[in-house]
């Protein structure tokens, strides 16, 4: 959420105008955007897993790297959806119940976490398809609890993966068509 108030927080004050007046691409601006999220939401996952091993007991019987690389994308994938989000939207609280309503529901109902996606049909069948969620869940659920390693889970980083070439291209393309 916070990364999809980032742009929009510069079209209010109206310094997204800098973006033209200097020689950085349309896409390093959004990538420097999304970096220091990308920082932070790293650390937040180190802290999880600390907990989770050391405080909860539940061991990774997994790739510990394969989870980390998982993490990382998944959090590439998720700041960029913000990134896209914040590309159209016109005010900052606008970004943020934005992302709040389009990505929480769609994250809580169809990751995986209360069905398995393999039992969903139709539009659910989608949604869960074009949330990064539900692709770390895999990975998440594969690392800790089923012994998995980069081999078992190549699918997953695969599709955040592609994910994340769609939320940038559109977030890229949206920022150039309504700011110019």
């Amino acid at each position: 959420m916070m990364t999809a108030a980032g742009v929009v927080r510069e079209k209010e004050l109206g310094s997204i105008t800098n973006l033209y007046a200097t020689p950085v691409s349309g896409l390093e601006f959004l990538l420097g955007k999304q970096f220091p999220y990308i920082l932070i939401a790293m650390l937040n996952f180190a802290t999880f897993v600390v907990l989770a091993v050391f405080l909860f007991q539940v061991p990774i019987k997994g790739s510990f790297p394969a989870l980390l690389l998982g993490a990382l994308i998944y959090v590439i994938a998720t700041t960029g959806l913000g990134l896209l989000i914040s590309s159209f939207m016109k005010t900052q609280i606008a970004a943020i119940f934005g992302t709040a309503i389009i990505t929480t529901v769609p994250a809580i109902n169809f990751s995986g976490f209360f069905t398995p996606v393999s039992s969903l049909t139709g539009g659910g069948r989608v949604f869960s398809q074009i949330f990064p969620s539900s692709y770390f869940q895999q990975i998440s659920l594969g690392t800790f609890t089923k012994s998995l390693g980069f081999e078992g889970l190549i699918f997953s980083f695969l599709m955040l993966a592609l994910l994340i070439l769609i939320y940038l291209t559109l977030g890229l393309t949206l920022l150039k068509t309504q700011e110019r």
